[in-house]
């Protein structure tokens, strides 16, 4: 066997690399002669059932007649509206993401010695083994903080004594520790690859347990600790938009697929984890942000419409920021004429848009909302409606809050770990099958050629 030099393999691999694409695409006529459910989805868009969910509740329309009509986007945590849930907690000046974990995992709002005693138990789970930092984050810095996370919550197994056991006991037992400490391989995984990557000073917080999620992120990922209290409170309602919405969206999915497997929590979460990375999924709010940074960039005013809609069309056109045609964080895969999820963040996020002094930039955000659905709507067919999605707005509040650009996607994983946990729990009692969807075989039979014959 010859032994191939670095530059010879590549160019090897690049050959291969043409036989492969020829030998694995399929005609798309196949996909329509056959009746495929691409997606997994009908051709209207609409998810094709494939289970039975009490979590919660994502509407974008509604069949009146017999026609699925667009509505205003509806979300609910468990039966109850999220903007109640909203209303409920900030009316109560409390932080909110613990309260909605709670909800999410048992099914119902916890009173306050319940609410107590839950965050004491969160607290006490955001201790990680001894030396797990130094030796599992601190020695493998990754400049993908999403598989950093996911390397080190596979590792988290090996720590644990019963990490296969799947009774419900023991995977809430899991799953509060994981919802717990996640936040904490996040930031560190993010400081790891800030100094070794990026070559900037390293330090290390620990966590304050009686302090709420939202906090304790911001304190470890500022070498101050500093932050101020409106701050918090608005990570702590992107941490309560971004903690479930449904049981078909990517990432959740995988949670029921791997989990209908049988196996243990700490590789279904890594398995979602791996999902929510894609761009196609979670990364998508990084692709609204730096939209936004290019709009910035190429508009002289900022309150000149006219200016502001010629380059939108030019976005669309494929003429500018990075050619795909899309302006990000506009459409949704449910929602039609709304998503609940972006007006209320939008509410919070323009309120510290006006503390911080940063009005003009608030101002480009509410043209481009404007105006977006309109330039849409000139060049394409629209079918059920465009709105601005979470990804709207959320990248002007994360760049409000400091929190780089590497740990946007693991903030979303963060909050979505609660819905993936209550997920994970509906699945080990309510199913018990394997999920395993049909593929057709396309693939013409072939004779077996001999080697000395090819």
């Amino acid at each position: 066997m010859t032994e191939l030099t670095a530059s010879a393999a590549a160019r090897e691999i690049h050959k291969l690399s043409k036989l492969c694409e020829v030998n694995n695409y399929i005609k798309p006529e196949l996909y329509e002669e056959y009746h495929v459910k691409r997606g997994l989805r009908e051709p209207s868009g609409k998810g094709v059932l494939t289970g039975l969910t009490e979590i919660s509740t994502v509407n974008g329309s509604k069949e009146i007649d017999g026609v699925l009509t667009p509505i205003e986007g509806e979300l609910r945590y468990r039966g109850i509206d999220i903007n109640d849930l909203v209303k409920g907690f900030t009316n109560g000046h409390r932080f909110g993401y613990e309260e909605i974990v709670y909800l999410l995992l048992f099914g119902t709002l916890p009173n306050q010695t319940e609410l107590d005693k839950f965050n004491a138990l969160l607290g006490y789970n955001r201790k990680l083994p001894p030396d797990f930092v130094e030796d599992v984050i601190l020695k493998n810095p990754n400049k993908d903080v999403m598989n950093a996370m996911s390397q080190a919550v596979l590792a988290l197994n090996a720590y644990d004594k019963r990490s296969d056991d799947i009774d419900i006991p023991n995977v809430l037992r899991q799953s509060i520790g994981l919802i717990a400490s996640i936040p904490m391989i996040a930031a560190y995984s993010y400081l790891s690859y800030r100094h070794y990557v990026l070559r900037r000073g390293l330090y290390l917080h620990n966590p304050k347990p009686e302090l709420s999620t939202a906090e304790n992120l911001l304190r470890m990922l500022r070498q101050d600790k500093k932050y101020d209290e409106a701050e918090a409170k608005l990570l702590d309602m992107a941490l309560v938009l971004h903690a479930e919405h449904g049981g078909g969206n990517n990432s959740t999915f995988t949670t029921h697929v791997v989990t209908s497997s049988g196996t243990d929590t700490y590789s279904s979460i890594a398995a979602s984890l791996c999902s929510l990375k894609g761009p196609k999924h979670g990364g998508a709010n990084i692709k609204a942000m730096k939209m936004f940074q290019d709009i910035k960039a190429n508009i002289n005013d900022w309150y000149d419409d006219e200016e502001i809609e010629a380059y939108l069309k030019k976005i669309l056109s494929k003429e500018a920021f990075d050619r795909s045609g899309l302006i990000y964080g506009m459409g949704h895969a449910v929602y039609s004429l709304s998503d609940p999820r972006a007006k209320i963040l939008k509410k919070y996020t323009l309120e510290l848009a006006e503390k911080k002094g940063r009005d003009s930039e608030a101002h480009l955000y509410k043209t481009v909302e404007q105006l977006a659905p309109k330039v849409i709507a000139e060049k394409r067919k629209i079918y059920k409606g465009v709105c601005t999605n979470i990804d709207f707005y959320s990248g002007f509040a994360y760049d409000m809050l400091g929190i780089p650009e590497e740990f946007i996607t693991p903030l979303f994983a963060i909050a979505r770990i609660a819905g993936w946990s209550a997920h994970r729990i509906e699945e080990l009692l309510c199913d018990g099958k394997i999920i395993r969807p049909a593929y057709m075989s396309v693939a013409d039979n072939l004779d077996y050629v001999p080697l000395n014959d090819r």
